[in-house]
């Protein structure tokens, strides 16, 4: 029971140093080696450090970094040549300004379904959000909510075929691509959507007696709209993700012979666990060619916007894989094996159940959706993978809920995201969490496991 303890003071003092904004990428190698440490194996501590810890997160870093990389470079790109806020006005003159929240929201939607960062969007559309509640007089506090219900719920996690990474990480572990479980998906989104707006409304309407206020910091400075692309030659690059990764996953991947991965040379690696890699690394490669060639003229440094955004990558890959990295190595560790079988058995029957349990729990601990997620998995992924395949559950219901469960409990105070949207914004925890909280955390955990609960009735 020792080392059940180490564990989870490791935990604690994780989540409590990285709230108080030590890096993570310092916090979890010395926190892995803390329980290391003092659940008995002291005598292992540098071994477990070179061939546990930096093997997982350069595990990770080696899969995903192309990813993170080009995904970056787009949002940049994007950015840059004024595409997203073109997108972000012509959403709300079509939603009209009196429906401010809802049409930040679907802004944010949009650009997030499409690959880029929540981080990017945060930037390219909290001036506009600003702007327009304080034309509309709505209190600026609720900015937050209305960015996060957009860029770090629905469309990061549920919408089937988002180009999010926590939608493809799970296809490693079940063999499954990033359209798994469409119908689920939908529903869970749109859950999610509707009772997140529900509550933003209602607490806009709750205060109108408070203003926007005239007493802020980091307010944006007056938006120029005349230099701005299109929105169809602005949209058009999103497209171009979209359309790409729907034809090489269903289409053009699977007609390859792949035969060779599975040979010692490619580790043995079955094709369909590469699909969603591949199809997304293609993807993101032909959308940063297309909006280079369509807007080349708007970049006044085309070298210094493809570098910012390479290492603007560096900080969010690097940040997971060290989490990552801290996850592998406490799940080495022989305590590790009871709190296995505890989460297990919190619903032995039903893998359902336990996965959104364990994703909530280590996404929440390490204040990382995506850092939760391949944690998680990577130490019961095969576990679920057999559980569900006995029990007779879709290996794609499990992909969908692995997704959707690693965007609740990580939007705990401490999350990077969270952390970075209010500085962005000029507010504090105290001034914004509360919503936050209530459209990117409550809503997704009661959803993600209502939709857990449903399914289960299905397969009964």
């Amino acid at each position: 029971m020792f080392g059940v303890l180490a564990i989870v003071v490791s935990l604690l003092l994780l989540m409590y140093f990285a709230y108080r904004g030590v890096s993570v990428i310092i916090l979890a190698p010395l926190l892995a080696m803390f329980a290391v440490l003092f659940a008995g194996e002291p005598s292992q501590v540098m071994g477990i450090y070179t061939q546990v810890f930096m093997k997982g997160a350069v595990g990770f870093i080696a899969k995903y970094f192309p990813i993170f990389l080009l995904g970056a470079i787009f949002g940049k790109l994007m950015q840059d040549s004024g595409s997203a806020k073109a997108i972000a006005i012509k959403i709300i003159n079509i939603v009209g300004k009196k429906h401010s929240a809802l049409a930040i929201v679907l802004s944010c939607a949009l650009l997030t379904y499409g690959g880029i960062s929540v981080f990017v969007v945060a930037f390219a559309v909290y001036p506009l959000a600003a702007a327009l509640f304080k034309e509309a007089d709505i209190p600026k506090r609720f900015v937050p909510a209305t960015l996060v219900l957009g860029s770090a719920t629905f469309t990061m996690t549920s919408l089937p075929g988002t180009n999010q990474i926590h939608n493809i990480i799970p296809g490693s572990f079940f063999g499954t691509n990033i359209y798994a479980a469409p119908i689920v998906g939908l529903v869970g989104g749109m859950v999610i959507l509707v009772f997140g707006m529900l509550w933003i409304n209602y607490r806009i309407s709750s205060n109108t007696n408070e203003s926007y206020g005239d007493k802020h910091i980091n307010e944006p400075e007056h938006i120029e709209t005349n230099s701005l692309p299109s929105f169809g030659m602005a949209i058009l690059p999103i497209v171009v993700v979209i359309v790409t990764n729907f034809i090489f996953t269903e289409k053009l991947i699977p007609m390859w012979d792949n035969s060779y991965l599975e040979t010692a040379k490619f580790g043995n690696t079955p094709a369909n666990k590469l699909t969603g890699i591949w199809s997304m690394i293609i993807a993101l490669l032909s959308a940063n060619i297309t909006v280079i060639l369509i807007h080349l003229k708007k970049y006044s440094n085309l070298n210094k916007t493809l570098t910012d955004g390479a290492m603007g990558s560096m900080l969010p890959t690097f940040n997971t894989g060290s989490e990552v990295g801290y996850g592998v190595t406490i799940a080495s560790l022989a305590a590790f094996a009871i709190i296995k079988a505890a989460v297990v058995n919190i619903s032995p029957g039903n893998p359902m159940i336990s996965e959104v349990v364990a994703i909530n729990v280590l996404a929440g601990i390490t204040g990382s959706a995506s850092g939760g997620l391949t944690i998680a998995l990577g130490a019961l992924g095969d576990t679920y993978n057999q559980m569900a395949q006995s029990a007779g559950v879709p290996l794609e219901w499990m992909h969908r809920l692995a997704s959707m469960a690693s965007g609740g409990m990580d939007s705990l105070p401490h999350n990077g995201a969270v952390i970075t949207l209010l500085t962005i914004c000029g507010l504090s925890h105290r001034q914004s969490y509360k919503d936050i909280a209530m459209v990117s955390l409550v809503i997704p955990v009661i959803m993600v496991f209502s939709m857990a609960t449903v399914l289960t009735i299905f397969i009964q």
